[in-house]
């Protein structure tokens, strides 16, 4: 997880790209190592805090939708996923930018036929408890056809000033 320019190698799923790839236990190892990678920047950037892995680092608020996926995926929560006509081939949160800046929104997705719609309830308290665990604020919305979705940002009122 590199400062600058553009980035290579483990990317989290946020549920608008394809499947994941077919070996899930090298899938995983990357999930895990990534996270330990945050874990250590936040040690490392807010050490100035009682709880310096408590709360999102700068990293993650200048790249909030990376690092809100990554926190989904490390959960062990499944992630949506398109086919190559853009079509949804598996039920799973997506990770988008919010409307306002520095704000995610995250839906329950799934393809046709799948109940997505019925389970986003439930689904997406999961995915609030995990992102609340992990720092940042998580508020469930109804949306237009009554679907629901989180708007995630950082904690208000951060110690550190940022």
């Amino acid at each position: 997880m590199s400062g600058g320019g553009e980035e290579s190698g483990f990317e989290p799923a946020t549920g608008d790209g394809p499947p994941a790839p077919g070996d899930a236990e090298a899938r995983a190892a990357s999930v895990r190592s990534a996270l330990a990678g945050l874990r250590q920047i936040r040690r490392l950037a807010n050490s100035g805090l009682a709880g310096p892995e408590s709360v999102p680092a700068p990293w993650e608020l200048h790249r909030p939708v990376r690092a809100v996926a990554l926190v989904l995926e490390a959960a062990g929560l499944p992630a949506s996923a398109v086919g190559p006509s853009g079509e949804r081939t598996a039920k799973g949160y997506r990770v988008t930018a919010g409307a306002a800046p520095g704000t995610v929104r995250v839906e329950w997705l799934g393809p046709a036929g799948s109940g997505a719609a019925y389970e986003e309830d439930g689904e997406l308290s999961r995915c609030a408890a995990a992102l609340r665990e992990s720092g940042w604020t998580a508020l469930l919305y109804r949306g237009p056809r009554g679907r629901r979705f989180l708007e995630v940002e950082p904690p208000a009122g951060r110690p550190d000033g940022r």
